[in-house]
C-alpha cells in the first residue's frame, strides 16, 4: 500500500466518525491534517479528489448528472456505469476504484435521504434533497439481492420548461397536432397522457397546462415537483415520504383530497400510480372539468386495465370504475420515446363506453369527427 492510499485510509476514518456534516471545506481540512508534511502534494491531491468523490455530492457521478439532456445515470458495477439521455443509452468512461465504492456511496445517498440501505435492508427507492443537481430520484439495490454488485440507479427530473410551440419545434408532434392541443384545453376537455418512463408524459402535460386561461385556477398533486408551466394561478401540493421511523408520510390520495378545498378550477395528478386514481375520479365526476393527469401505459388501448388495477388498490370495482372514467376523461394523449431518443406524441384518442365498459378509440388523425364532436359539445370550433 503506497503513500496516498494510506492517506485515504486515515481520511476515511477520521470522516465516518467525524458525526459532522461533510462539505468540501471539511473533507480539504481532513486530508490538509492528516497529510501531516509527511506525503508529496501529487499524493495529497489524490486523496482529496479521492474523499471529494467519496462523500460529497455524487461522487464521480456528479459531472453525468449535471450533464444537459441527462434523465439517467445507472450503476451495475464499478467499471459499468451507463448514461441514459439525449441519443439513447450508453457506457461511459467513469469508474469506481472497486465495489466498496459503489456501496458506499449508495449507502451515504440513502442516508441523505433519510433511509437505511444494508444488510437488513438491502434496497431503497428515494428522493435525493433538492440541491444544485435539481430533483433525483434514488433506487439502490445490494449484494446478495443484486447478485453481481451493487446496482444504483438516479434519475434526474427536470424542470419542464417547455411550452407547446416548443415542443412542436423539437418535432413532438406537427402543426396539425399543435393546433388540436390547443383546442382541447379551451374546450376543458379532461385528458390523461400515457406512456412509458421517460417518454415525455410530464414536459406535454406542463406545456399543455401552460396554456390554459390565466382566469383559471390549477392545483396539481406530485410525486416529484417536476411541474412549473408558467402559469401565474399555479398551485403545486407536493406528496411526503415517511421518515427514518415510519412516520410523517403525506400520500398523493391526501393531497387530491386537500387540492379539492383549495378552489380549483382545474386539478392535476402528475402521476396517477395507485389508490389516487379513485379519489382524483371522483374530484373530475364533481364539476372539475379540465382535469388531466399521467400515467404509465404501453398504449391508449391498454390504459382501462391499467387504470383498473389501480383503482383496485383502492377498493374500486371493475363496474364502477368503467363508469367513473368514462364521465372523467374524454382525451388520451399517447407519448412513445423512439430509439433514437426522441419523444413523439404517437397517437390521440378518445374514451367511450361500450357493453363491457370503457374502451379507447384511436381518433387523430384516423377519425376527427369524433374529436370534433367533442369540441363543438364545448362550443369550440375545430381546429381543421
Amino acid at each position: 500500500m503506497n503513500a496516498s492510499d494510506n492517506l485515504v485510509g486515515r481520511v476515511r476514518s477520521r470522516l465516518a466518525s467525524s458525526g459532522t456534516e461533510i462539505t468540501s471545506a471539511v473533507v480539504a481540512r481532513a486530508v490538509r491534517e492528516e497529510a501531516g508534511g509527511i506525503v508529496g502534494d501529487a499524493d495529497v491531491l489524490d486523496a482529496l479528489r479521492l474523499m471529494r468523490q467519496e462523500f460529497v455530492g455524487a461522487g464521480p457521478l456528479d459531472p453525468l448528472l449535471r450533464a444537459d439532456g441527462t434523465t439517467d445515470v445507472l450503476v451495475t458495477g464499478p467499471d459499468q456505469v451507463w448514461l441514459d439521455g439525449v441519443g439513447g443509452l450508453r457506457r461511459t468512461d467513469v469508474t469506481f476504484p472497486d465495489e466498496d465504492a459503489v456501496r458506499r456511496l449508495a449507502q451515504r445517498l440513502a442516508l441523505a435521504c433519510g433511509r437505511r440501505l444494508d444488510d437488513a435492508q438491502p434496497f431503497v427507492d428515494a428522493w435525493l434533497p433538492v440541491g444544485a443537481l435539481g430533483r433525483i430520484r434514488l433506487h439502490a439495490v445490494l449484494p446478495p439481492v443484486a447478485a453481481d454488485g451493487t446496482c444504483l440507479s438516479l434519475r434526474v427530473l427536470r424542470r419542464a420548461g417547455h411550452d407547446l410551440g416548443s415542443l412542436h419545434r423539437l418535432g413532438t408532434f406537427d402543426q396539425r397536432t399543435h393546433r388540436l392541443l390547443g383546442a382541447v384545453v379551451d374546450a376543458r376537455l379532461a385528458f390523461v397522457v400515457t406512456g412509458g418512463t421517460g417518454a415525455g408524459k410530464t414536459s406535454l402535460l406542463s406545456a399543455l397546462l401552460g396554456r390554459v386561461s390565466h382566469h383559471e385556477r390549477i392545483v396539481t398533486v406530485e410525486d416529484a415537483g417536476e411541474l412549473q408551466p408558467d402559469h401565474p394561478q399555479f398551485v403545486r401540493l407536493i406528496a411526503r415520504p415517511p421518515n427514518v421511523e415510519g412516520a410523517g408520510e403525506v400520500t398523493l390520495a391526501d393531497l387530491v383530497r386537500q387540492g379539492l378545498r383549495m378552489r380549483p378550477d382545474r386539478i392535476v395528478v402528475g402521476e396517477v400510480r395507485g389508490a389516487e386514481v379513485c379519489d382524483l375520479l371522483t374530484a373530475l365526476n364533481t364539476g372539475h372539468d379540465g382535469g388531466a393527469g399521467t400515467v404509465h401505459a404501453n398504449s391508449p388501448a391498454e390504459l382501462p386495465a391499467r387504470m383498473e388495477a389501480l383503482a383496485a388498490l383502492g377498493g374500486l370495482s371493475r363496474d364502477a370504475l368503467h363508469s367513473q372514467l368514462a364521465a372523467a376523461f374524454q382525451v388520451v394523449l399517447h407519448m412513445r420515446r423512439h430509439p433514437d431518443g426522441t419523444r413523439r406524441l404517437d397517437e390521440v384518442g378518445v374514451l367511450e363506453r361500450t357493453a363491457n365498459g370503457v374502451q379507447v378509440v384511436p381518433a387523430w388523425p384516423q377519425d376527427k369527427a369524433v374529436l370534433g364532436e367533442l369540441l363543438e359539445t364545448r362550443e369550440v370550433e375545430p381546429p381543421w
